[in-house]
């Protein structure tokens, strides 16, 4: 059955308030300012003896991106640091604010800025994905910014206010899903069965990771960074935001392999001539047998490269491999990667008996 548009947009405008008006979050309390500075002269740069061992020091005078830009010093090295950066003349740099309580100005280099090297990579991103794929190109970006709009004023917001992470994950995922298909591939009969399978693979791929969560006993605290929210906010269900984390990295996936296998059931019936849902079922699982191997594959190889310093680690670790997949942080990318395959693998079969079923003549 064709897909009416007006009442797709219709449903749309149904789910944009809640993405457009989140619910209103307390934020960390935060007495620091940041600034951004340039390096204009490093003073001094010599090595220095800190707790024992050597590490640069250099003395570096900023200017700061104000209306008066002023100059400060500031001092690099002087304290015990395992990863200290050095910084030349030109660089840009972020610093934090902050006020003493006898009135006096503190600064402190953060980071570097990196933001105008993201946004040349972003546009030559966009560049090359509109120029290959042309219109498709562009309705794709349209359904890329969608995603990131759902996500950073819907998902992140509600589940920082308290809501439940698994719930927000899966609504905001079922909002996600036909709005970005349908801007990428069209209003057409395989983006409809690719929703579909997308839908019900997302729903196990839910069901299994909330078993295994529960099963590997993990708190999703094996993190600094989950560590660091849950003190500074420890109303936050720690275990679901792994669960809708995974959940969320799923879609990623599912977008690209229902899409394929309803295309290619979509063109045997069409150009092959199949009509017995049982053929184009058998046929297209020929094909969607090589797509699971190349994207498990590639799936796994996304998480090792995520997660490298981790498996660093773990290859420098002397004790035996059965303890080492016992530590929270292993079991957690663990069963996040092999969760994440699952509802890969059983998005094929999925998606192409639905599809075989609807392509019937």
């Amino acid at each position: 059955m064709p897909i009416n548009k007006f009442n797709f947009l219709f449903l749309l405008t149904l789910f944009l308030p809640f993405t457009i008006f989140p619910r209103q979050i307390n934020a960390i309390e935060d007495n620091t300012q940041s600034v951004e500075a340039t390096v204009v002269k490093i003073e001094e740069e010599y090595q220095i003896e800190v707790m024992g061992r050597n590490q640069l020091y250099q003395k570096l005078e900023l200017e700061l991106s104000t209306q008066d830009n002023k100059k400060i010093i500031i001092e690099n090295g002087n304290q015990p640091l395992a990863n200290l950066v050095k910084y030349s003349v030109n660089d840009r740099v972020l610093l934090n604010l902050a006020t003493s309580p006898d009135g006096k100005s503190e600064y402190v280099i953060i980071d570097f800025i990196r933001k105008d090297s993201l946004i040349l990579l972003s546009a030559i991103f966009i560049f090359l994905l509109i120029v290959v794929a042309k219109w498709k190109g562009f309705f794709s970006i349209l359904g890329m910014v969608f995603t990131f709009i759902v996500v950073f004023l819907f998902i992140l917001p509600r589940i920082s206010a308290g809501d439940n992470p698994v719930f927000i994950a899966i609504f905001g995922s079922l909002i996600i899903i036909p709005v970005s298909f349908y801007l990428a591939h069209g209003f057409n009969k395989k983006t409809t069965l690719a929703i579909i399978g997308s839908t019900i693979t997302l729903i196990i791929t839910v069901i299994l990771g909330s078993i295994f969560i529960k099963l590997s006993y993990l708190t999703g605290l094996s993190s600094e960074e989950a560590g660091m929210l849950s003190l500074a906010k420890d109303s936050l269900n720690m275990k679901g935001i792994l669960l809708a984390g995974i959940v969320v990295g799923a879609l990623g996936v599912l977008d690209d392999i229902t899409i394929s296998q309803s295309a290619i059931v979509d063109e045997l019936a069409t150009t092959a001539k199949l009509t017995k849902p049982k053929d184009l079922y058998s046929r297209s699982m020929v094909i969607g047998k090589d797509h699971i191997t190349s994207m498990v594959n590639t799936l796994v190889l996304a998480y090792a490269g995520a997660s490298l310093p981790l498996l660093l680690i773990f290859i420098n670790n002397p004790h035996p491999f059965g303890q080492i997949i016992n530590y929270e942080m292993i079991a957690e990318e663990i069963v996040r990667t092999l969760i994440g395959s699952i509802g890969l693998i059983l998005a094929v079969p999925v998606t192409t008996f639905i599809a075989s079923h609807q392509y019937r003549k």
